[in-house]
């Protein structure tokens, strides 16, 4: 008998079979969504052992949409082999959409005006807000006190998500109560009457008058001259201005003489 010795080396030279599958993955309440290799391996297999990588794992509110990600896998001799795989990426979670009740005042001409900003609360998103808007902007008269308005907050996936804000609506403009010296005459009983047409000169008011009143409205006699009287103007909010305007009371009816026959 005789014996020698040989070495036999073993070589491992076939790539893996790297197959891949597409996955949909959905952003969470920060913005980010992980995945692992198990996500995207659609059945990769070899002859002997073998590990996975991927190309990208994490994913952001700027990766919404189709990602390519690269599944390597590489068996225990280093043979590797790679396929592709297209991860969905989609942001379902909705704004949270925060209001704040706001107080208004309208203009000289009755109207007032607000942004979708004027009662946004620091609404916020998971990823951004990529718009607002108010079911109502604009304002007059009309509208004066309580008036609900929603705010709609749209993220750049148009997630959409919203509130009601109270916005009252509040006329603090006075009237502007313009006032005109008149002269009146006494009529044959001594008497005049005057109504608040007679000294108003145009007074106005941003939403409407509602009234008009004198301080006094009847002479006689005893108010031959000048009579300072007020003319006082409400408009339809409550709101009040006064003026005052001279009032000349005039008696230019003569005396009616009657005579009688007398002996003396």
């Amino acid at each position: 008998v005789s014996t020698c010795t040989s070495t036999v080396t073993v070589v491992d030279n076939i790539n893996p079979t790297a197959v891949c599958k597409n996955d949909t993955v959905y952003l969470d309440a920060s913005g980010s969504v992980s995945i692992t290799t198990a996500n995207v391996d659609g059945g990769s297999s070899d002859n002997c052992s073998f590990t996975m990588a991927i190309s990208q794992s994490t994913f952001g509110c700027t990766d919404t949409g189709v990602n390519y990600v690269t599944l390597s896998v590489t068996d225990s001799s280093g043979n590797l082999s790679t396929c592709v795989a297209s991860v969905f990426v989609y942001d379902t979670t909705a704004p949270m959409a925060m209001c704040q009740d706001i107080t208004i005042n309208l203009n000289a001409i009755g109207e007032a005006s607000i942004v979708a900003a004027d009662i946004n609360n620091g609404s916020t998103d998971n990823c951004s807000i990529d718009s607002m808007y108010a079911s109502m902007t604009d304002f007059t008269c009309a509208d004066t006190g309580a008036n609900t308005v929603t705010l709609t907050v749209v993220d750049p996936s148009g997630n959409t998500s919203t509130c009601t804000s109270t916005v009252t609506v509040v006329d603090a403009m006075a009237p502007s109560a313009l006032c005109q010296d008149i002269i009146v005459y006494l009529d044959a009983t001594g008497n005049v009457s005057i109504d608040s047409s007679d000294v108003d000169n145009g007074s106005s008011d941003n939403c409407g008058i509602a009234t008009m009143t004198l301080s006094t409205s009847s002479f006689d006699c005893t108010n031959v001259g000048g009579n300072t009287v007020t003319l006082t103007v409400t408009d339809v909010n409550g709101n009040v201005s006064t003026c005052t305007s001279t009032v000349t009371v005039v008696d230019n009816i003569n005396p009616t003489a009657v005579c009688k026959n007398d002996t003396v």
